[in-house]
C-alpha cells in the first residue's frame, strides 16, 4: 500500500500530457501489487496464492522499470523517484521470501 501512496503522490510532479502515458501505468501497476496481493491472499489454496503474488511480482517489475524511464526522462523529483524505487525493491525482496516460502 505504501508503495501505491508514493507512485501516486510521485506521479502528481509528472507532466500534465502524461496524465494517460506513464502517469496512468506507474499509478495502475502500484494499485495492481496491493490488490493481487490482498486477493491472492482471500483465495482458498496456496496454488492460488501464488499465482496472484507471481502478478504482483510482475507489476512490480513494471514499476521498477517505469521509475527508471521516469528518471531518465526528467519527470518528478529524483529524491522522490528514489523513494520509490527503495520501495519496489522491498517489495521485490517480500514478494520473493512470501512465494519462497508457500
Amino acid at each position: 500500500m505504501e508503495l501505491a501512496v508514493v507512485l501516486y503522490q510521485l506521479t502528481k510532479e509528472f507532466p500534465a500530457d502524461e496524465r494517460y502515458g506513464l502517469t496512468s501505468q506507474l499509478r495502475r501497476a502500484g494499485v495492481s501489487v496491493a490488490s493481487n496481493i490482498a486477493e491472492g491472499h482471500s483465495r482458498l489454496s496456496t496454488g492460488e496464492y501464488k499465482h496472484f503474488l507471481g502478478m504482483a511480482r510482475g507489476s512490480n517489475s513494471e514499476i521498477q522499470t517505469q521509475l527508471i524511464l521516469a528518471a531518465t526522462l526528467g519527470f518528478g523529483d529524483p529524491i522522490h523517484i528514489a523513494k520509490a524505487e527503495g520501495l519496489a525493491r522491498e517489495v521485490a525482496k517480500m514478494l520473493d521470501s512470501l512465494i519462497h516460502k508457500l
